[in-house]
C-alpha cells in the first residue's frame, strides 16, 4: 500500500510558501490519518471484497482516493457504478448529486452509500426544483416554453434532472456541454441552461459563437428572474444564476499575476471558471481533460491550474518533472467534497461488514424515471 499522504508544496518561491504557513486555506494537506484508521480501512475493504465498489471523485482527499477502486469525474463514476452490476454496494466518495446519479443508473439490487450525508454541492443547491418550475411557468406565460430546451449540468439534483427529462431536455457534462447545446438548438430556438451560469456562458460564447448579449441570467430570487419580458423573449441562452464556489473564485487578476511572476507559464482552467478567466486561459477543459493535458505535457513545461486544490496537488505530486502550481493559493479546498474523510469511509465500510447499510441514497422512482430520460438523452448525443 502506497503511503497515504505526504507533505507536498506546490512549486513557488520560498517566500510564497512561508507566507502561506499559519494562514487558513494555506494549501497544505491535512495531517495524515491515524495509522490504525488506515489498518481498519484495509481490513474492512478486504472483508467486503467484490461486494463493495468504492468510487472516488478526483477532488477527494488522498487518504480516500487511496482506497478507491475507480477514480474519475462525476459522470464517469456513475457510469462505472452502472457497469458493475455485480457489486452489491456502491460506496460513493463524492457529493450528494453524484450518489443520486449512481442510484438512478444502477439496478434496484444495488445500494448506493454516501459516507457523509453532509457532502453536498453548493452549485447544485443553487437551483431548487420549485424555483426552476416557477421560472418555466413564466416561460409558458410568455409563450417561449415550447421553443426552449432545458440543458442541466451533471452537477444538479435528481429533481432538476427529472424536470429536464420531462421537458424535452438533456443532461450534460463539462466535456460535452457544447454538443448538448448544439443538440438543443437543433430542437428549439432557446436554451435554458442550469445551474452553472459560467459553464453555460463559456460554452455559448466561446464555443458556439453567441455574443454576451445573447445570454441573460435568471435570478430566482428576483421577480421575473430580474429580467424584463422582452429580455427573456429576445435571449438565445437563459442562464440560471448558479456557480461553483471554488471555480467561481478564480479571477483575471490571478491569471495576470501568474503570467507576470512565472515566465512561460501556461494557464489551464476548468470551464466552470468565470468568462474572463476562461477567455484568458491557454487551455480549458473538464476535470478528465485537465488530467490528460498534464499527463501529456512535455517535461519541464510550466502550468498554473485553476481547479480544485486536491487534484492540483495530486497532479504536481504525480508529475514532478513538470512545474505545476495553483492558479490562486488563497482559494480553499472544496469544503463539501472534503466532508468525506478516511474516518467516514471506514465507518461506512465497517458498517457494511456488520451487515448494516448506512447513509443509503435512494431517489424516488418517479423522479428517477424522468431523470433517467435526461441522462439517456445525453448518452445518445452524437
Amino acid at each position: 500500500m502506497a503511503k497515504i499522504l505526504s507533505e507536498l508544496h506546490l512549486l513557488g518561491t520560498e517566500s510564497d510558501l512561508s507566507s502561506e504557513r499559519g494562514v487558513s486555506c494555506t494549501g497544505d494537506l491535512p495531517e495524515p490519518s491515524d495509522p490504525k484508521m488506515v489498518e481498519r480501512a484495509i481490513a474492512a475493504k478486504a472483508k467486503l471484497g467484490d461486494r463493495a465498489l468504492i468510487l472516488g471523485h478526483h477532488y477527494q482527499r488522498d487518504e480516500v482516493i487511496e482506497f478507491a477502486d475507480i477514480t474519475g469525474d462525476s459522470f464517469k463514476l456513475a457510469r462505472a457504478a452502472a457497469d458493475r452490476g455485480d457489486s452489491e454496494y456502491i460506496v460513493f466518495c463524492g457529493v450528494h448529486f453524484m450518489a443520486e446519479s449512481a442510484d438512478i443508473l444502477t439496478s434496484p439490487k444495488q445500494q448506493v452509500i454516501l459516507p457523509d450525508l453532509a457532502a453536498g454541492c453548493s452549485m447544485a443547491d443553487m437551483a431548487a426544483a420549485n424555483q426552476v418550475k416557477d421560472a418555466w411557468k413564466i416561460f409558458e406565460k410568455l409563450g417561449i416554453a415550447q421553443r426552449t430546451i432545458p440543458i442541466t449540468y451533471m452537477n444538479s439534483s435528481a429533481a432538476i434532472k427529472a424536470f429536464t427529462g420531462e421537458n424535452g431536455g438533456s443532461v450534460c457534462t463539462s466535456s460535452n456541454a457544447e454538443r448538448a447545446m448544439r443538440w438543443a438548438l437543433e430542437k428549439g430556438e432557446k436554451v435554458f441552461f442550469l445551474p452553472d451560469q459560467h459553464l453555460g456562458r463559456n460554452t455559448a460564447v466561446l464555443r458556439l459563437g453567441f455574443s454576451l448579449t445573447d445570454c441573460v441570467v435568471w435570478n430566482p430570487w428576483k421577480a421575473n428572474g430580474g429580467l424584463t419580458d422582452d429580455e427573456i423573449r429576445s435571449a438565445k441562452i437563459i442562464l440560471w444564476r448558479g456557480h461553483c464556489s471554488v471555480h467561481g473564485r478564480f479571477t483575471i487578476e490571478n491569471v495576470n499575476e501568474m503570467r507576470s511572476r512565472v515566465p512561460g507559464v501556461q494557464i489551464l482552467v476548468h470551464p466552470e471558471c468565470q468568462y474572463e478567466v476562461v477567455s484568458a486561459a491557454d487551455v480549458v477543459g473538464s476535470t478528465e481533460s485537465i488530467i490528460k493535458t498534464i499527463e501529456n505535457a512535455p517535461q519541464g513545461s510550466s502550468w498554473a491550474i485553476g481547479t480544485e486544490l486536491n487534484l492540483v496537488k495530486r497532479l504536481a505530486q504525480d508529475n514532478p518533472e513538470k512545474q505545476i502550481t495553483f492558479l490562486d493559493k488563497t482559494v480553499c479546498y472544496c469544503s463539501t467534497m472534503n466532508r468525506i474523510d478516511l474516518p467516514h469511509l471506514v465507518w461506512a465500510m465497517e458498517s457494511l461488514v456488520r451487515g448494516k447499510v448506512i447513509n443509503q441514497i435512494q431517489v424516488p422512482e418517479k423522479i428517477a424515471k424522468a431523470a433517467r430520460v435526461a441522462l439517456e438523452r445525453m448518452l445518445a448525443l452524437p
